[in-house]
């Protein structure tokens, strides 16, 4: 099964994926350059088989990996590890799709420096994966999806999100958020502890201004 049809962009995203403006991508569509497809409803949009054939890209002989990508935040979440890659083995089997990676990784979904996913990326980059399959966004990576996404694009890699919310485990969503908040909490406690100094630095401040 060719995956690399799995995704449609407006005009605005296709034009920023091919570094021009929508005003070209009109222009091209009325010259016959790269036509747009159109939905019932006259919409104008593209594909990525479009991104591919533009770019010069055979995608007959595309011999890149394609790779199923599973993460939970700790180790103590092997069973919801293994029912992320069951499911997308099974995911794959029913639509002929062949899978010559599997990559299960262990690691908060907030942290960027996750060996395996680098690993992954580093691949990306050198043009050695095709497609991306997980079970739900926040498995790739918790924030920042869209840009990842279009930087994976970049190098012609398509990540297929099959959106199965049952394997988007919730209590790595709330240890998450007590991260962040700790985070913005140990930064509080250190501008309290500054407290006098910023506020007579403000004071400094008001009194060179109004001598201004």
């Amino acid at each position: 099964m060719n995956t690399s049809n799995i995704t449609n962009y407006k005009p605005k995203d296709f034009a920023e994926l091919l570094g021009v403006s929508v005003k070209t991508l009109q222009r091209w569509d009325r010259e016959g350059t790269l036509k747009a497809n159109r939905t019932p409803t006259d919409r104008r949009y593209y594909t990525y088989d479009q991104y591919l054939q533009f770019k010069g890209i055979n995608t007959e002989n595309d011999n890149r990996q394609i790779v199923i990508y599973a993460r939970v935040s700790t180790r103590n979440q092997k069973d919801d590890l293994h029912n992320q890659v069951s499911f997308l083995r099974q995911f794959c089997n029913a639509r002929g799709i062949i899978v010559d990676q599997c990559i299960e990784d262990y690691g908060s979904g907030l942290n960027y420096n996750r060996k395996k996913w680098n690993e992954l990326l580093d691949e990306v980059m050198e043009q050695k994966i095709k497609t991306i399959i997980v079970t739900h966004k926040d498995r790739f990576i918790r924030f920042g999806y869209d840009w990842f996404e279009k930087f994976c694009m970049k190098f012609n890699t398509t990540i297929v999100v099959v959106n199965n919310e049952d394997l988007s485990p919730q209590e790595e969503l709330v240890q998450d958020i007590v991260s962040i908040l700790n985070v913005f909490s140990c930064r509080l406690y250190g501008l309290r502890k500054y407290k006098k100094q910023i506020e007579r630095d403000a004071e400094i401040a008001k009194e060179l201004q109004d001598g201004n």
